[in-house]
């Protein structure tokens, strides 16, 4: 008998990852072995995305412009990350005496930060939500947060210029800076956290008003990876909705084709994503999907949920992991997310 032949590589890799023993699997039964579950997990997942370990130099803030929009008013700040990186940041602040929670708000694929803080793509202001981020830096601002909004390396202001290659032979900045740090062993997702991390320590330092102890996190699809992984390195996040981004990774990220900036080499080594949601645990979490998601397939986020509330449960929290599982398509709902933060990081009050 003919023997039937194994041609698909992927196949082949769906059994050597069946086989890996995972080393940061979620299995812990008390809290007690889940928290020190999380601090030996935390450490190893910093090392794998990697750049969390730079230096922490002068931020050097710099103010470019202030706008009023009415009930808030929307800064643009440029900070030095790194000795040879500067970041676009955009911070909303309503108007009003007192401290505020504070929300890091994460954009997702498109031109960039200005598509979540009422700006089209030419600078013009935009006064109705639109597009699949729907402004929602604008209306976190509107319901009493500080809004961080960080230009996300890679995009908008901070694309690299390719112009003296060819026109097929032309990358994107993601696809160009992904493969580079993935050949330093490191990942975009990484960078992309640590200056996440450095925007809320401007916050602490330089805003008054900005209360660090009520601190959150929002984002859609690419900007749902770095919120996952920001809350999951840097406890100062106490609350976050994702949004578009919660699924197993071999159901999504590998199931077809995503950008790039989604992968981190050893990532896969750890456990799944529904595995580092525990270090995520038992913080307040919403889990934002549209039913006609075409690239976070809503089957498999139910079935990763599922397997993620395990955590939250050793804590006994497991009604702090929320759903809202809206009708639509890869987008921000917004129905249950402004509130659930609004909740939990005590809007108006203290927490």
């Amino acid at each position: 008998m003919q023997r039937k032949s194994r041609l698909d590589p992927v196949q082949l890799l769906d059994h050597v990852a069946a086989s890996m023993p995972k080393s940061a699997e979620f299995t812990a039964k008390r809290p007690a072995d889940a928290r020190a579950w999380q601090r030996r997990t935390r450490r190893r997942l910093a090392e794998v995305v990697g750049f969390l370990d730079q230096e922490r130099v002068d931020l050097q803030p710099q103010v470019e412009r202030t706008v009023d929009r009415g009930e808030y008013v929307r800064r643009k700040v440029i900070l030095r990350t790194t000795p040879w990186s500067d970041l676009p940041l955009y911070v909303l602040e309503p108007k009003g005496p007192g401290k505020k929670p504070v929300v890091l708000a994460l954009h997702g694929h498109g031109y960039g930060v200005k598509d979540i803080v009422g700006l089209w793509e030419d600078g013009s202001e935009r006064w109705e939500p639109e597009g699949y981020h729907k402004d929602f830096g604008c209306e976190l601002a509107k319901r009493g947060f500080i809004v961080a909004a960080p230009e996300i390396s890679c995009f908008g202001e901070r694309v690299s210029n390719y112009d003296h290659l060819k026109k097929p032979l032309q990358p994107t900045t993601c696809h160009n800076a992904g493969t580079y740090a993935m050949m330093l062993g490191k990942s975009i997702a990484g960078l992309r956290v640590w200056e996440g991390m450095r925007v809320l320590d401007y916050l602490d330092a330089s805003n008054a008003n900005a209360d660090m102890s009520r601190v959150g996190a929002m984002g859609i699809s690419g900007g749902g990876l770095h919120t996952f992984f920001s809350t999951a390195l840097d406890p100062r996040i106490k609350a976050c909705v994702i949004s578009g981004y919660f699924c197993d990774w071999r159901h999504s990220v590998l199931a077809m084709n995503h950008c790039t900036c989604n992968f981190i080499p050893g990532l896969m080594e750890m456990g799944e994503l529904s595995d580092l949601a525990g270090l995520i645990a038992p913080r307040p979490t919403l889990v934002e999907n549209g039913t006609k998601d075409d690239i976070f397939p809503i089957e498999h986020v139910k079935k990763t949920v599922t397997k993620a509330r395990r955590a939250w449960d050793v804590f006994g929290a497991g009604d702090k992991l929320k759903t809202d599982y809206f009708e639509g398509r890869h987008a921000i709902g917004g129905a249950k997310s402004y509130d659930f933060l609004a909740k939990h990081l005590a809007v108006g009050g203290t927490a």
